[in-house]
């Protein structure tokens, strides 16, 4: 049976969660990297997929492809790890030091991988400058201003906005690493990460690492954002509320919901017994 029952998978997360935070510096950052890259080349995909059929969903059906690639390969996403690794500090298999060293390393790692392909992209798509506007870059640029701008037209309404999808966004991410960890088999791993990552990129949710590829790469096409814009109105809340969504309502929830209680072994519970 390829399936994995869900006590089996939380114990995965557990164990994934120490095992990422025990990685050295290079690692993180290389990881963190590939990571980032891929999660942009994932991006390009869906947006050109959305500009040739006109269909917001037909990008959404393909953008999961970066994702399962980077689970495969035992790569690091740092939204990911807002799940994994407080549960293993919980379970005091690691620390809390660890944990932020972590998310630190791996975030600075997709920041220079997504920067990095979108400079290669930038390069490819507008032939080195000489083409400026149509199709992915009209796309990417009017994304950029969204994420970012639009948000700060709204005020502190555009804050709390901005926030919420970055918690609805990574329930459904971290809910896609841990699927992973459901199957056995490769093709069963894919399918259940593949869900819950459609779910959160059709519905046009937040997230930092996305971000980290889509708001600079759109202020290189000259999209009207600047760096204050970019962190203030979208990576800093947005990576707030990833963390908190993916801890909150994937790690800790199917951690409290499903993780077996310690049964205590039969010679206590016979004495127990006796005793009373």
């Amino acid at each position: 049976m390829s399936y994995v029952k869900p006590d089996q998978v939380v114990e995965a997360m557990i164990q994934a969660g120490t095992s990422k935070s025990q990685l050295t510096v290079e690692q993180m950052l290389l990881r963190g990297f590939l990571g980032g890259a891929l999660l942009g080349f994932a991006t390009t995909l869906a947006f050109t997929a959305t500009v040739q059929t006109g269909i917001g969903m037909a990008g959404a059906l393909l953008f999961p492809a970066g994702f399962v690639i980077i689970v495969l390969l035992g790569l690091e996403l740092v939204t990911g790890n807002f799940a994994l690794i407080p549960l293993a500090v919980m379970e005091r298999k690691t620390t809390a030091l660890r944990m932020l060293a972590s998310w630190t390393w791996v975030f600075i790692g997709h920041l220079i991988g997504s920067v990095f392909y979108g400079l290669l992209y930038y390069a490819a798509v507008t032939q080195f400058g000489h083409v400026q506007e149509g199709g992915v870059i009209d796309l990417i640029r009017g994304a950029a201003e969204a994420k970012t701008i639009g948000y700060a037209s709204l005020g502190w309404a555009g804050m709390g906005t901005v926030f919420v999808k970055a918690m609805l966004c990574n329930w459904m991410v971290c809910l896609g690493a841990v699927m992973a960890n459901a199957s056995r088999s490769t093709g069963g791993k894919i399918a259940a990460m593949w869900l819950p990552i459609v779910i959160f990129f059709g519905q046009g949710f937040e997230h930092a690492v996305v971000n980290l590829f889509v708001i600079p790469t759109g202020m290189l096409m000259g999209a009207g954002v600047s760096l204050g814009d970019w962190w203030l109105w979208n990576q800093i809340p947005v990576t707030l509320g990833n963390i908190a969504g993916g801890f909150l309502f994937t790690g800790l929830a199917l951690c409290l919901a499903q993780k077996k209680p310690a049964v205590p072994p039969v010679a206590e519970l016979n004495s127990s017994h006796k005793a009373s």
